[in-house]
């Protein structure tokens, strides 16, 4: 992360967006009002304060979703609490929602977007809140942490992404279930509507969903007029891996992402396009690390794709690969 900054402060950036040019008029994209330079974002969890904003824009991405963003500032769980799984191209987290809070992080989104109207014209950098509940909050009052944060992040992000399916913070996938979520979202979205320019709000979903429960999701979706969903989060399955049994278990808990997820994430992927005949535009994550598997998703009725198990396996050309061979 350090180096982000090392490269950002000794001028680096205009020669970095050479070498990482993405800007493919074919790819552009116009998804749920907004424009994209192209369809390939930077997941959550990885620039969780809004710290690498300009980093990461000059290494190609249309878009960076920051977070998972709380109310409250949160250290996160006890370290160590990420495990790379080189075997699977995979890695396990359990960060626990680990970031500076949302008031620090606004007023820090608020300075960007100053800066970069005073140093460009032409910034074309989505971003994306991701926001969710502090872990000391209980359920039945988690709606009152999202809106905390819907309110806070409004004028920051260009869109938000509900986050219930983390599988870090005791309680929260239970959030998931359609009363709960009917709560959280429809409360969003009449403050949303009562903006003047309302901003795009989707939904964050696990891979760990059986049909049912996906098929509540979808409906909830369809009933309050939800403008996407991202699919999938993180899975707590195990199931298939490379990696050595006792090494799994000494791991202990967490989210498993990277190339194990693939095959689940672009099935839900095709479940939710088919199902809602297209209506509601869907963010696939969940290993990508190539312009193949980018175009899986895409074909599976995806309309943008998001990486971050693979930009960590593939280092900072995976933009630019993907954006070439789409």
């Amino acid at each position: 992360m350090n180096s982000f900054k090392w490269i950002n402060t000794i001028g680096f950036k205009k020669s970095l967006r050479k070498q990482f040019k993405t800007d493919f008029p074919y790819l552009h994209k116009e998804v749920f009002g907004l424009h994209f330079a192209n369809p390939v974002g930077l997941a959550a969890g990885f620039d969780k304060n809004a710290f690498y904003l300009d980093e990461l824009e000059a290494l190609g991405f249309g878009f960076i979703e920051i977070g998972t963003v709380t109310p409250k500032p949160q250290t996160g769980n006890d370290k160590p609490r990420l495990f790379r799984l080189p075997q699977d191209k995979a890695i396990i987290n359990r960060m626990g929602f680990n970031n500076d809070g949302v008031q620090i992080i606004s007023k820090r989104l608020k300075e960007w977007k100053q800066k970069s109207k005073q140093s460009t014209a032409d910034r074309q950098l989505i971003i994306g809140g991701n926001i969710g509940k502090n872990k000391w909050t209980p359920n039945e009052e988690a709606w009152k942490d999202y809106e905390i944060c819907f309110r806070e992040l409004f004028d920051g992000v260009d869109y938000f992404v509900v986050n219930v399916s983390s599988p870090n913070t005791p309680g929260l996938r239970e959030l998931q279930e359609k009363d709960s979520l009917r709560k959280i979202l429809s409360h969003l979205q009449v403050i949303n509507l009562q903006q003047s320019k309302p901003k795009p709000v989707l939904l964050k979903i696990a891979p760990d969903l059986n049909r049912q429960q996906l098929n509540d999701v979808i409906d909830l979706a369809l009933e309050i007029k939800l403008d996407g969903i991202v699919a999938t989060n993180t899975t707590i399955g195990r199931d298939g891996l490379r990696t050595e049994d006792n090494r799994i278990k000494t791991i202990g808990p967490g989210g498993l992402s990277g190339a194990p997820l693939k095959k689940r994430s672009t099935e839900i992927v095709q479940w939710i396009h088919q199902k809602t005949n297209g209506q509601i535009p869907v963010i696939a994550s969940g290993g990508i690390f190539t312009a193949a598997d980018a175009k899986e998703k895409l074909e599976a009725g995806a309309s943008l794709i998001q990486v971050w198990t693979g930009f960590i396996y593939e280092g900072p050309e995976i933009v630019k690969n993907i954006c070439k061979g789409l």
